[in-house]
């Protein structure tokens, strides 16, 4: 399969000699040449090896802006290598990486590769290594170690972020003053938990001019993978370096002064409100999360957007990828923890499709934006999408293979640990202390869609005895979790009525959903919920 005309004509025309040179292979998640021996070696003498593979694309039926973002960048860092002196040698191999990557050995010899932060690709890869055909380098894009986290979880199992933060926090010193935590606390949480009411303003994301070799990557998903869901939209696609620096000037100027105060807020009026958008540039290491880092912490921020920040890319984001490699993708679970706690296995709702609308305004609303940016921030995912599916029972593997098909920053090193681990309470305390699930007064509270929708959040949502049947159901599992014994001493409250309706709601709730049905408000009524007992 030949790659396309206009990226193969400008690839060609920047391209340098091959000969004499040491060759890398660079994974699709390293487009950086600020790391790994792209970083410290001559250009002049290096050539690297990129690789497209289409099965891999069609492996899940990823997002189209996914699909568009990941390979543009690809190529557009094929571009940028070829014009610093590198030889690039561009493949695309309707197989595997290792395979694509073995096709290429009798040219260049044994190749050197950072090791990818993808575990499915270190699989793929695995026997190219172990044949010596690939050298394994240390990713230089972490900024964290594995004996940080070690040491920093001293009893081993159950792992703990917060520990984890701290110990990293004490060895970089970032936000310290001496030796404490700046503020006089390690985490702002608290300050951090600002519903957004209309002020301060929106930042309007950044619009991005697509060139020639992005709209050959548009035209090409169109062909090949138009059956995958999802828009694609050109003019909010970052590709070049200088775009994805772009965005990042943005972020700082419109976003951070208010990212840590409205942190938690959710609103219709946009999908993301001050957080910054940079992921998914960070997880191909576009923008590099120590640069981030460095950045954020030496902004004039205010401190709880500052270590707000940091904890999530320093604390969480690293806390995520240690986690996954320490227990081989959860194949691999320390002694007393295994992988489905809370024997959830009923199929995902067809409204988390987008084609199926379900009359709940906050999961539409939220969905809509899912399948038109591929993104959405953190809470959105926690508190509506992942928490619908917790309650309904919903089997953690199917919601995670969503979660990774939906958002562009989805990788199985991040996206595996926040959904089965956070989202789900899957992996029990292996990592989080409970389940992260509520009933509709934390979205009405944190958000703006009630207003809105057709149901009422405290005559008839369905959220709130979806909530209170779920520790109906799993009580006797999350007895002794000391984080939600006051729930079920409120459970233990209710009345037989009372729970008889929870359940009837969760039921009706559930089957629904599943038929692709548009709810009916007065279903879930107390006198709906009645009728037809």
């Amino acid at each position: 399969m030949a790659y396309s005309d206009d990226f193969a004509t400008e690839l060609g025309a920047r391209n340098n000699d091959p000969a004499g040179r040491r060759w890398l292979f660079v994974p699709y998640d390293q487009l950086s040449d600020a790391i790994g021996p792209l970083s410290h070696e001559d250009p002049a003498e290096l050539g690297i090896v990129l690789v497209e593979s289409p099965a891999k694309a069609a492996k899940r039926p990823y997002h189209r802006q996914k699909l568009a973002l990941v390979l543009t960048n690809l190529r557009h860092f094929a571009l940028e290598q070829a014009e610093r002196g590198v030889s690039v040698k561009h493949l695309v191999h309707d197989g595997s990486y290792a395979e694509a990557v073995e096709r290429v050995l009798p040219e260049t010899g044994p190749l050197r590769c950072m090791e990818p932060a993808e575990r499915e690709l270190r699989l793929d890869l695995a026997p190219l290594v172990e044949s010596g055909g690939l050298e394994s380098l240390p990713h230089e894009g972490w900024l964290t170690t594995k004996a940080q986290f070690e040491d920093s979880q001293k009893r081993g199992a159950p792992w703990r972020m917060e520990a984890f933060y701290r110990h990293v926090r004490k060895a970089t010193g970032l936000l310290m003053e001496d030796g404490k935590p700046a503020g006089g606390k390690l985490s702002h949480d608290a300050d951090n938990r600002k519903p957004w009411k209309g002020d301060p303003t929106l930042p309007s994301p950044p619009v991005f001019q697509p060139d020639r070799i992005t709209l050959e990557v548009a035209e090409l998903i169109e062909q090949r993978f138009s059956s995958h869901p999802g828009a694609l939209d050109l003019d909010s696609l970052p590709a070049s370096r200088r775009q994805a620096e772009s965005l990042w000037i943005w972020a700082k100027s419109e976003c951070l002064e208010h990212f840590g105060t409205y942190e938690d807020a959710m609103t219709t009026q946009s999908a993301t409100l001050f957080h910054t958008r940079v992921s998914a540039l960070m997880h191909l290491h576009r923008l590099l999360p120590r640069d981030i880092v460095r950045d954020v912490v030496s902004s004039d921020a205010p401190l709880n957007s500052r270590e707000g920040f940091l904890r999530q890319v320093l604390g969480w984001r690293e806390f995520m990828r240690h986690v996954h490699a320490a227990t081989e993708g959860f194949t691999q679970l320390p002694d007393g923890f295994q992988r489905d706690f809370l024997d959830a296995r009923r199929p995902l709702p067809q409204a988390f499709w987008g084609s199926k609308p379900s009359g709940l305004h906050c999961l539409d609303t939220v969905v809509d934006d899912v399948w038109r940016d591929g993104y959405g921030h953190h809470i959105t995912r926690l508190m509506v999408l992942s928490n619908l599916a917790t309650l309904l029972d919903v089997s953690p593997d199917e919601l995670t293979e969503w979660f990774w098909v939906a958002y562009a920053d989805a990788y199985d090193w991040v996206v595996e640990p926040n959904v089965l681990g956070m989202g789900t309470f899957s992996l029990g305390e292996l990592f989080t202390t409970k389940p992260y699930v509520s009933g509709s007064a934390y979205i009405d509270r944190m958000g703006d869609y009630c207003g809105d929708c057709a149901f009422h959040p405290k005559k008839s949502c369905p959220w709130t005895r979806a909530y209170w049947a779920f520790l109906g159901r799993h009580a006797e599992r999350l007895r002794g979790n000391p984080r939600v014994a006051m729930p079920l001493r409120s459970l233990a409250k209710r009345s037989p009525e009372q729970r008889q309706r929870d359940e009837r709601a969760f039921e009706r709730l559930h089957d629904g959903l599943g038929a692709g049905q548009q709810l009916d408000p007065d279903a879930f009524t107390d006198a709906g919920l009645d009728e037809g007992r």
